[in-house]
């Protein structure tokens, strides 16, 4: 939380000194560059400065500049200040930037192009596990499945059996760097309510039709089939989940 200080950025007004105050401060930081409190190719405010507007020692900011620079956000120069990078330099995996990048973005493209990167991860493992998937694996996809059928009035157990679904295709596929980038992401908005959006047994009916049909493409060992119909499945239910905002045209292709 902030409040307004005249002579510049808000002053932090934390409710407890926090435990790591580096820490506090490289999140209140990457907050402001990303809301554009400090512009691309803009010079971050001088150590002293910080200092005071944090109420921190200037090994605090030190250390907390020192990690904006590890995610991209800025370029520390000796002898000419530090300097605010574009967003094409900014780490988008790493769960500071991400998270504050989706809150300050009204259109929704960021979760459109997240939703479209696991789209094209998942697809790919799912056609892999058509092919790889041995029975125990096909088992607990159908278990799963089965299971989703009767939770559809139950959405928070409804959507752990989603994840559980999700990752057993992934864990079939054997791509454990896929897998990694996709439960990376996941885990960092699984509880944003603009990803989760409406939660209803309707839509958990039309979700867990979709995964059957993953299921019984890979079952029946149609990689081709596998891979369209976890393609569909997540466009569809993001398309359901983020309704009418934004521009769903980000997801054609």
């Amino acid at each position: 939380m902030t409040t307004t200080h005249e002579d510049g950025p808000a002053r932090p007004t934390w409710t407890r000194r926090p435990a790591s105050l580096a820490k506090a401060v490289t999140a209140e930081l990457v907050q402001r560059i990303v809301r554009g409190d400090y512009p691309a190719g803009s010079a971050l405010p001088a150590e002293h400065a910080l200092c005071d507007a944090f109420s921190v020692s200037r090994t605090v900011v030190r250390e907390a500049v020192k990690v904006l620079q590890e995610k991209g956000l800025v370029q520390i120069r000796q002898g000419s200040g530090t300097q605010v990078l574009p967003a094409a330099s900014w780490n988008m995996l790493d769960e500071l930037v991400l998270a504050a990048t989706i809150d300050e973005d009204e259109s929704l493209g960021v979760l459109d192009d997240l939703v479209v990167t696991r789209r094209l991860l998942e697809s790919d493992m799912a056609h892999v596990a058509a092919r790889a998937a041995d029975a125990a694996a096909l088992d607990r996809m159908r278990e799963l499945v089965d299971r989703m059928d009767e939770l559809v009035d139950e959405p928070e157990s409804y959507h752990e059996h989603d994840r559980a679904f999700h990752d057993t295709v992934m864990r079939a596929s054997g791509n454990r760097i896929a897998r990694a980038v996709v439960r990376s992401l996941e885990s960092q908005v699984i509880n944003t309510a603009r990803y989760m959006g409406r939660t209803e047994r309707s839509l958990c009916e039309a979700s867990n039709r979709g995964h059957r049909r993953v299921f019984e493409c890979i079952a029946a060992r149609d990689p081709e089939g596998a891979a369209a119909a976890m393609f569909a499945h997540i466009t569809e239910a993001w398309l359901v989940r983020r309704a009418a905002a934004g521009d769903p045209d980000r997801l054609e292709r």
